[in-house]
């Protein structure tokens, strides 16, 4: 009988394998045409974000738009996640803006280079592997939070405006929810931003349009050096808020591809997004853009929205936000705010996890893993910084966890007059173990004390500790402590530490 084949090899090469891949999508007419589509939509959506994010960090907004351009091209060949969408963005603008304005325009980009030059060490050093110790209550914050920043981010184009904007935004809301009803061959929010823009030119309509955001460039980007010293003292400078932006860009892109995972159902290379988003910030910074890292409103116009699944689509939102912002940019002018702020709405309306709020899911879930959701929407919201929120809620995630865990150990005595056996379950760890000497008798206890470990784990120094302190305090009473139980990895590290930690 022929033994069978294994396929474990084949099967670790092909883990990442892009689906469709670039050759598919290129065959094909009609995948090339969704790709092409949501190239289109997500470029014309890019504009007013970029333009935007180049105003927080105070830089002209051709800076945003050319960095949008560059990291769009660049991602969708070195990135680790087919159809994400990386550019400038409101995270990294908040991080180095006061480096732009404390030191110009030159050190501005040379934290921009460096950042990108940290991204690929830490992509290198296995950055990406950390993802594993986010919770789902974090991820599941992570994405309400941004659901609501990005609808937070419509309403000042809703303010103090004419009415008319009002009854356009509703129209193109009514389309993008109807019309995937009717037809998925063409984009709704393509259709949307047409019709609407049809319509204020057709009727004369005054209302808020993209060249009121700033003026858009008119030529290509060029190469650009920038001019300064070699030192310590620059070091020092532009050092802390480049390793700030590296991490941020880092953690956004990298929550990001794992929501876009989760959405198609596929796997993505976290590794190779970590280093890819550092090239596509050095190749950002090298023609004078600020760098950026993955969009998540825009991901999602890609990807939910629009249906794109291929690295073909990047690539056309970078090439189309070229050509419109520099060949069409008056035609791209006209565009009404109106009709971004439309999609943008149901962009926010659809990467909000409504299923975690339902009370039913409430009443199911550990209110510890409500409250860690809540939390890391609370911060990310209040500091308008997805990183920090990602930070805060993990930590808090980590307190809760011990916190529970913590309770697990318990400690069951038996005696007799010749001997007290004492049965310890569960893990133990600085959390479980610091209240481990308080649950012995050792003044009522006889000579012999017998200490079952059979049902636990010893998991640091903490625990080894609080063992040495309690046989310590039977010898002082001239009795003796026998340790029975311990599994291997256990009787290694009480074997290694005992002893050793200091006495009471």
């Amino acid at each position: 009988m022929e033994s069978p084949v294994t396929t474990t090899a084949p099967v670790a090469r092909e883990r990442y394998r892009d689906d469709p891949s670039v050759a598919t999508v290129l065959k094909s007419p009609r995948l090339f045409t969704r790709e092409a589509l949501a190239g289109l939509v997500v470029a014309l959506a890019l504009i007013p974000e970029a333009i935007s994010f180049s105003i927080i960090a105070g830089v002209d907004p051709r800076v945003g738009l050319f960095s949008s351009f560059i990291m769009a091209v660049t991602i969708a060949f070195v990135g680790g996640r087919p159809a994400m969408i990386s550019a400038a963005t409101g995270a990294v603008a908040l991080v180095i803006a006061p480096i732009m304005r404390e030191h110009g325009f030159d050190y501005f980009i040379a934290t921009v280079l460096l950042a990108g030059a940290l991204q690929i060490l830490l992509g290198v050093l296995g950055v990406a592997k950390l993802m594993r110790f986010i919770p789902r209550s974090v991820m599941v914050g992570f994405v309400n939070a941004l659901a609501i920043l990005i609808f937070i981010a419509q309403i000042p184009h809703l303010i103090d405006v004419p009415w008319l904007v009002y009854p356009l935004v509703a129209v193109g809301i009514l389309i993008l929810v109807l019309l995937p009803k009717l037809q998925r061959v063409v984009p709704a929010p393509l259709v949307a931003i047409v019709l609407l823009t049809a319509a204020v030119l057709v009727f004369g309509w005054l209302v808020p349009n993209v060249a009121d955001q700033g003026e858009l460039p008119r030529s290509l980007p060029e190469l650009f050096i920038p001019q300064v010293p070699v030192s310590l003292e620059t070091l020092g400078i532009i050092g802390p808020t480049a390793l700030a932006m590296a991490l941020v860009g880092l953690m956004e892109s990298l929550m990001t591809a794992k929501l876009v995972d989760d959405v198609t159902d596929t796997r993505s290379d976290k590794t190779r997004e970590s280093w890819g988003q550092g090239v596509a910030n050095i190749a950002s910074g090298m023609f004078g853009g600020m760098g950026g890292c993955a969009m998540i409103g825009q991901t999602m116009i890609n990807v939910k929205a629009s249906g794109a699944r291929s690295r073909v689509s990047t690539f056309l939102a970078g090439v189309f936000l070229l050509i419109l912002i520099v060949a069409l940019g008056d035609i791209v002018g006209l565009i009404p705010m109106a009709a971004l702020v439309a999609v943008m709405v149901m962009v926010s309306v659809g990467t909000f996890d409504w299923h975690s709020i339902r009370p039913a899911t409430l009443r199911r879930l550990p209110k510890s893993e409500t409250l860690v959701m809540l939390v890391t929407v609370a911060v990310v919201v209040a500091t308008h910084n997805l990183a920090i929120g990602v930070i805060v809620g993990v930590v808090t995630a980590m307190v809760l966890f011990a916190r529970r865990v913590a309770h697990f150990a318990t400690v069951t005595r038996t005696a007799t007059d010749a001997s007290a056996h004492y049965t310890v379950e569960g893990e133990l760890f600085f959390a479980s173990s610091n209240d481990l000497t308080t649950q012995f008798s050792y003044v009522d206890d006889p000579e012999r004390v017998v200490v079952d470990l059979s049902r636990s784990h010893i998991w640091d120094a903490s625990t080894v500790a609080a063992l040495d302190a309690i046989e310590t305090k039977y010898a002082r009473l001239g009795k003796t402590v026998e340790l029975q139980g311990l599994n291997a990895a256990s009787t290694k590290m009480h074997g290694r530490m005992t002893g050793q930690l200091g006495g009471e």
